[in-house]
């Protein structure tokens, strides 16, 4: 699951980075505002709660279609069906029952209600974490457990095989592996993995859709194991029409050469901004663009911690790679333009104009002499690189 790139605290008369803090009833009403700290937002509410007032009598006046009609068939249905959708792509729900998780298995702190506490408490701050040997030897158990669960969620993928399907066969793995799925409820979110399809960039809800021969999807798997977090996702394609798609397998594949491009950087030395420079680069050398919004992040007893890797170049990312270090790199690459938008679920981020994107992460360990890929692939992995068709 991508970090949020850096946003500007909506309190009064802050000109502070905020984090991922919002007011609970913006969020209730479909809204943003991100605020640095608990105590910003108090100082801030009296002037800020007249928002609130101006929304209602707009919702008021003019109240939204919420739901489409149910068919009658399926008992499918669109929950957006006035929103203005860049590309073909449509949510259909309604979405399966909140999976649980056995109270054998140590849940984050953000499992019951949704809010990263630990998190929370390091906004702001720009220190890196630097792990220990036990605490680099916890990292590479959870990122080959999460290897593992992702492997098992590609091999499934066919047409007519639904995103919540697969989101069942994550959140089963996980639980097999003594592990929390650590997307369920992070801020939130209603699923154990994030799927997302053709146009999707990241986030996307695993729904009632089936895939499409010609589809491609972004599987993004993180599990919580022993109180650290292991991060990873791939793009798949679903069917032979996708691999003779030129451009989906232009975009797919370039978006793994981002990756692996970027990760021949990873040292002691590396400045955290520079991986953006190499991914953007070579993007463009194959008539692609980057996405600007989401970025790389720390990981390890937290799944969103410091550093930001973003992935676009001239960026202006704080801090140095030390050994010890971990973090995730994983670009976003589109076909047209990096520009994105979100859906009314507060999550789903697709293109602004319906063109593909596809992603690709590792989690990495910087070591004293190099790095080492905590999520690489197995012999036996799906999936896999294709040959890159021409560029016109």
């Amino acid at each position: 699951m991508a970090a949020v790139a850096t946003r500007k605290c909506t309190g009064l008369d802050c000109a502070k980075d905020a984090g991922t803090l919002q007011c609970p009833t913006c969020l209730k009403m479909g809204t943003d505002s991100f605020f640095c700290s608990q105590e910003c937002f108090k100082r801030s509410w009296t002037d800020h709660k007249t928002i609130h007032k101006k929304s209602n009598i707009l919702t008021n006046l003019f109240p939204p279609k919420v739901v489409s009609e149910p068919d009658p068939a399926t008992g499918h249905f669109n929950p957006f069906p006035s929103f203005n959708f860049a590309g073909s792509l449509r949510p259909v729900y309604p979405l399966s029952s909140t999976r649980t998780i056995p109270k054998t298995i140590p849940y984050p702190d953000y499992a019951r209600d949704g809010i990263p506490r630990s998190e929370q408490k390091l906004f702001g701050q720009h220190s890196i974490k630097i792990l220990n040997k036990e605490e680099q030897e916890g990292m590479r158990v959870v990122c080959r457990l999460a290897r593992e669960v992702l492997d098992i969620a590609g091999r499934a993928l066919q047409p007519g095989v639904t995103t919540d399907y697969i989101d069942e066969l994550v959140h089963k793995a996980c639980i097999e592996r003594e592990s929390y799925p650590s997307p369920l409820n992070y801020m939130h979110f209603p699923k154990s993995v994030c799927t997302s399809v053709n146009e999707t960039i990241c986030h996307g809800i695993p729904d009632q859709r089936p895939l499409e021969d010609g589809d491609i999807v972004n599987i993004d798997v993180t599990l919580y194991h022993k109180g650290f977090h292991g991060d990873i996702n791939e793009t798949y394609y679903v069917g032979d029409k996708a691999l003779a798609n030129k451009e989906a397998v232009r975009v797919v594949e370039t978006a793994r050469e981002c990756l692996d491009k970027s990760i021949e950087l990873v040292k002691p030395g590396m400045l955290f901004r520079d991986p953006g420079n190499v991914i953007e680069k070579h993007a463009k050398s194959q008539n692609c663009s980057v996405v600007k919004t989401y970025c790389g992040h720390g990981i390890n007893q937290l799944f969103h911690c410091a550093p930001n890797v973003p992935h676009y170049g001239k960026n202006k990312a704080v801090g140095t790679a030390k050994p010890g270090m971990c973090f995730t790199i994983e670009p976003m690459i589109n076909i047209g333009t990096h520009r994105d938008r979100t859906w009314p679920d507060d999550w789903t981020s697709t293109t602004a104009d319906g063109a593909l994107s596809a992603q690709f992460e590792h989690t990495l360990l910087v070591t004293e002499d190099g790095v080492e890929v905590l999520t690489a692939r197995f012999p036996d992995s799906p999936g896999g690189p294709v040959p890159m068709p021409g560029t016109e």
